[in-house]
C-alpha cells in the first residue's frame, strides 16, 4: 500500500499515544497520515511486533516505525521489527537504511535516511549511526551526493533532523532545493509546531519539492494523556490544503 499523500504532495507524520489514538489520528487526517509508533517505547523487539500489529490493522498499514527521539541506539530494533512488520514507512539512521531494506524485503515499504544540519547550507551530516554520530570527524557531503547514496541503499527519503523548528532555515531551503532536482521525498523533522508549521512547508513546497512528510510531534501532544490531539492534525490539515 503506498503512502497517501494529499494531492499526490503531502502525508503528515505524527505519533500516536494508543491503538484508540492512532485510528482517531488516520480519521482526523483523513487518511493522509502515517501514524508514529516508537520502537524506544518497548523492551525488546517481540514486544513491538505484538503491539505494532494491532496499530497496523486500524491505520489500514499506515504505521510509522519510529527509533525514538532519532535515537540511533534504536537502529537495529527497527530494521528487526521490519522482518516481520512490512509497515508503510520506517524511520532509519542514514548507515543501516540498506539493512533495513533488505529485511523488509519489498520495495514499497517507504524508509527514510536521517541526516542532520551541518552549519552550511547545501551540505549534511549522514554520520549519523550509533558509532559515526560521535567521530571526531563528521561527514558531511553535499546534499545530492546524499540523496544519491541513499537511493543506492534502497532509501525513499532524507529525514531532516534536527531541524529546531526555522533555526536552520537556510539549510532546510538548500535541502529542499536539492530534492527538488533530484526529485526525492523530503521529511523535516525536529521542533516543528502550529506556529511554524505553515512557513517550514512553504519554504519545501515553494523549492517545488513534489513530495513531503512533516514530523509534528510533541508540540501537538497532551501532556496529561499522551495522545497527540486530533484537533491539532485537523488544523495542519487544513494548512495543508491551503498550500496544496
Amino acid at each position: 500500500m503506498a503512502i497517501a499523500y494529499y494531492h499526490d504532495r503531502v502525508c503528515l507524520n505524527v505519533l500516536g499515544g494508543s491503538v484508540e489514538n492512532a485510528k482517531e489520528l488516520y480519521e482526523a487526517a483523513e487518511g493522509h497520515v502515517e501514524v508514529g509508533v516508537l520502537s524506544a517505547n518497548y523492551p525488546d523487539v517481540e514486544s513491538a511486533v505484538e503491539d505494532m500489529k494491532r496499530y497496523m490493522e486500524v491505520l489500514e498499514g499506515n504505521l510509522s516505525v519510529g527509533l525514538g527521539g532519532g535515537n540511533p541506539k534504536q537502529w537495529k530494533a527497527v530494521a528487526d521489527i521490519a522482518k516481520e512488520i512490512k509497515a508503510n514507512h520506517f524511520n532509519q539512521v542514514f548507515s543501516a537504511v540498506g539493512y533495513t531494506r533488505a529485511n523488509v524485503d519489498n520495495d514499497w515499504s517507504h524508509i527514510n535516511a536521517l541526516v542532520s544540519p551541518t552549519g552550511i547550507p547545501g551540505m549534511v551530516k549522514i554520520s549519523t549511526g550509533p558509532i559515526s554520530k560521535d567521530c571526531a570527524e563528521p561527514a558531511n557531503v553535499p546534499v545530492d551526493t546524499a540523496i544519491a547514496m541513499i537511493r543506492e541503499m534502497g532509501g525513499n527519503s532524507i529525514k531532516f533532523f534536527p531541524m529546531g523548528g526555522l533555526k536552520c532555515r537556510e539549510e532546510l531551503r538548500a535541502v529542499a532545493e536539492a530534492c527538488a532536482r533530484n526529485d526525492f521525498v523530503l521529511e523535516p523533522t525536529g521542533g516543528i509546531d502550529p506556529g511554524n508549521f505553515r512557513e517550514i512547508m512553504e519554504i519545501i513546497l515553494n523549492a517545488g519539492v513534489q513530495k513531503v512528510i512533516p514530523h509534528v510531534y510533541t508540540s501537538i501532544i497532551d501532556k496529561e494523556t499522551g495522545n497527540t490531539k486530533p484537533e491539532e492534525v485537523r488544523n495542519l490539515m487544513k494548512i495543508v490544503k491551503e498550500l496544496v
